[in-house]
Protein backbone atom coordinates (compact mmCIF):
# COMPACT_ATOMS: atom_id res chain seq x y z
CA UNK A 1 0.00 0.00 0.00
CA UNK A 2 2.97 2.46 0.64
CA UNK A 3 3.73 1.90 -3.47
CA UNK A 4 0.15 2.84 -4.09
CA UNK A 5 0.31 5.88 -2.02
CA UNK A 6 3.42 7.52 -3.67
CA UNK A 7 1.41 7.24 -7.13
CA UNK A 8 0.61 10.65 -8.50
CA UNK A 9 -2.61 9.46 -9.70
CA UNK A 10 -3.79 7.85 -6.62
CA UNK A 11 -6.33 9.46 -3.95
CA UNK A 12 -4.21 8.22 -0.81
CA UNK A 13 -7.31 8.66 1.28
CA UNK A 14 -9.52 6.52 -0.62
CA UNK A 15 -7.22 3.00 -0.53
CA UNK A 16 -9.21 0.19 -0.34
CA UNK A 17 -8.11 -3.56 -0.25
CA UNK A 18 -9.71 -6.67 -1.82
CA UNK A 19 -9.40 -9.88 -2.48
CA UNK A 20 -11.14 -13.54 -2.74
CA UNK A 21 -10.42 -16.69 -0.79
CA UNK A 22 -6.83 -16.52 0.29
CA UNK A 23 -6.64 -12.80 -1.00
CA UNK A 24 -9.50 -12.42 1.46
CA UNK A 25 -7.41 -13.51 4.36
CA UNK A 26 -4.94 -10.79 3.21
CA UNK A 27 -7.19 -8.66 2.63
CA UNK A 28 -8.34 -8.66 5.88
CA UNK A 29 -4.60 -8.54 7.29
CA UNK A 30 -4.29 -5.60 5.52
CA UNK A 31 -7.02 -3.93 6.86
CA UNK A 32 -6.22 -4.83 10.78
CA UNK A 33 -2.44 -3.82 10.32
CA UNK A 34 -2.60 -0.43 8.07
CA UNK A 35 -5.09 1.84 9.96
CA UNK A 36 -6.12 3.58 8.08
CA UNK A 37 -7.38 2.27 4.80
CA UNK A 38 -10.64 3.81 3.51
CA UNK A 39 -12.24 0.06 2.74
CA UNK A 40 -11.88 -3.55 2.66
CA UNK A 41 -14.12 -5.79 0.57
CA UNK A 42 -13.68 -9.52 1.66
CA UNK A 43 -14.48 -12.66 -0.08
CA UNK A 44 -14.74 -16.22 1.34
CA UNK A 45 -11.87 -15.36 3.47
CA UNK A 46 -9.31 -18.34 3.70
CA UNK A 47 -7.45 -18.47 6.53
CA UNK A 48 -9.79 -17.81 8.77
CA UNK A 49 -10.98 -19.92 12.08
CA UNK A 50 -8.58 -22.09 11.43
CA UNK A 51 -8.68 -24.75 14.00
CA UNK A 52 -12.58 -25.00 13.16
CA UNK A 53 -12.15 -25.44 9.54
CA UNK A 54 -9.38 -27.99 10.30
CA UNK A 55 -11.79 -30.12 12.38
CA UNK A 56 -14.98 -29.79 9.63
CA UNK A 57 -13.57 -29.88 6.01
CA UNK A 58 -11.82 -32.47 4.05
CA UNK A 59 -11.20 -30.44 1.16
CA UNK A 60 -7.82 -29.11 1.06
CA UNK A 61 -5.33 -27.99 1.98
CA UNK A 62 -7.34 -27.83 5.36
CA UNK A 63 -7.47 -31.69 5.26
CA UNK A 64 -3.83 -32.01 4.86
CA UNK A 65 -3.44 -30.13 8.13
CA UNK A 66 -5.83 -32.87 9.45
CA UNK A 67 -3.99 -35.82 7.91
CA UNK A 68 -0.98 -34.71 9.64
CA UNK A 69 -2.33 -33.84 12.73
CA UNK A 70 -4.26 -37.23 12.86
CA UNK A 71 -0.30 -38.60 12.18
CA UNK A 72 1.25 -36.81 14.59
CA UNK A 73 -0.95 -36.39 17.30
CA UNK A 74 1.41 -35.10 19.51
CA UNK A 75 2.06 -32.04 17.54
CA UNK A 76 -1.92 -31.05 16.61
CA UNK A 77 -1.84 -28.54 19.25
CA UNK A 78 1.31 -26.75 18.48
CA UNK A 79 0.63 -27.10 14.86
CA UNK A 80 -3.16 -25.33 16.24
CA UNK A 81 -1.40 -22.60 18.40
CA UNK A 82 0.92 -21.85 15.62
CA UNK A 83 -1.49 -21.65 13.11
CA UNK A 84 -3.61 -19.07 15.51
CA UNK A 85 -0.93 -16.61 14.96
CA UNK A 86 -2.04 -15.98 11.54
CA UNK A 87 -5.64 -16.45 11.67
CA UNK A 88 -7.39 -14.03 9.85
CA UNK A 89 -10.05 -13.52 12.96
CA UNK A 90 -6.94 -11.73 14.91
CA UNK A 91 -6.55 -9.46 12.15
CA UNK A 92 -10.13 -8.98 11.52
CA UNK A 93 -10.72 -7.89 15.26
CA UNK A 94 -8.21 -4.96 14.58
CA UNK A 95 -10.03 -3.35 11.19
CA UNK A 96 -11.53 -0.69 11.50
CA UNK A 97 -12.00 0.83 7.94
CA UNK A 98 -15.92 0.09 6.35
CA UNK A 99 -16.01 -3.62 5.11
CA UNK A 100 -18.16 -5.58 2.87
CA UNK A 101 -17.96 -9.42 3.24
CA UNK A 102 -19.00 -12.47 1.44
CA UNK A 103 -19.63 -16.31 2.12
CA UNK A 104 -21.13 -18.77 0.28
CA UNK A 105 -22.94 -21.55 1.73
CA UNK A 106 -21.77 -24.30 -0.18
CA UNK A 107 -17.90 -23.64 -0.30
CA UNK A 108 -15.58 -26.38 1.30
CA UNK A 109 -12.56 -24.37 0.64
CA UNK A 110 -13.52 -22.10 3.45
CA UNK A 111 -16.48 -23.49 5.78
CA UNK A 112 -19.46 -20.73 5.66
CA UNK A 113 -18.87 -20.80 9.71
CA UNK A 114 -15.56 -19.62 9.01
CA UNK A 115 -16.28 -16.58 7.07
CA UNK A 116 -19.05 -16.05 9.70
CA UNK A 117 -16.54 -15.65 12.33
CA UNK A 118 -14.32 -13.32 10.51
CA UNK A 119 -16.74 -10.87 9.95
CA UNK A 120 -18.39 -11.16 13.61
CA UNK A 121 -14.97 -10.53 14.69
CA UNK A 122 -14.46 -7.36 12.18
CA UNK A 123 -14.23 -4.23 14.60
CA UNK A 124 -14.95 -1.96 11.68
CA UNK A 125 -18.60 -1.10 10.02
CA UNK A 126 -19.50 -4.27 8.11
CA UNK A 127 -22.02 -5.97 6.21
CA UNK A 128 -22.37 -9.44 4.61
CA UNK A 129 -23.49 -10.83 1.35
CA UNK A 130 -24.22 -13.97 1.77
CA UNK A 131 -24.70 -16.80 -1.55
CA UNK A 132 -26.69 -19.88 -0.57
CA UNK A 133 -25.97 -21.92 -3.24
CA UNK A 134 -22.59 -20.87 -4.50
CA UNK A 135 -19.08 -22.68 -3.43
CA UNK A 136 -15.65 -21.32 -3.43
CA UNK A 137 -16.39 -18.72 -6.31
CA UNK A 138 -18.93 -17.09 -4.04
CA UNK A 139 -20.93 -14.40 -5.48
CA UNK A 140 -18.58 -13.89 -8.93
CA UNK A 141 -20.01 -10.85 -10.87
CA UNK A 142 -23.05 -10.53 -8.92
CA UNK A 143 -20.34 -10.05 -5.70
CA UNK A 144 -18.58 -7.22 -7.63
CA UNK A 145 -21.58 -5.48 -8.38
CA UNK A 146 -22.17 -5.62 -5.17
CA UNK A 147 -18.57 -3.80 -4.23
CA UNK A 148 -19.12 -1.51 -7.17
CA UNK A 149 -22.37 -0.10 -4.78
CA UNK A 150 -20.70 -0.19 -2.03
CA UNK A 151 -17.69 1.80 -2.60
CA UNK A 152 -19.75 3.95 -4.77
CA UNK A 153 -21.88 4.60 -1.24
CA UNK A 154 -18.47 5.55 0.56
CA UNK A 155 -16.48 7.13 -2.28
CA UNK A 156 -19.48 9.06 -4.14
Amino acid sequence: MAAARTHPLVDRARIAVSGGSQGGGLALAAAGLVPDVAAALVDVPFITHIRRAVEITDADPYDELARFCAGRRDLADQVLATLHHFDGLNFAARASAPALFSTALRDPVTPTSCGFAAYHHYAGEKDLKVWAFNGHEGGGVRQQAEQIAFLRGLFG
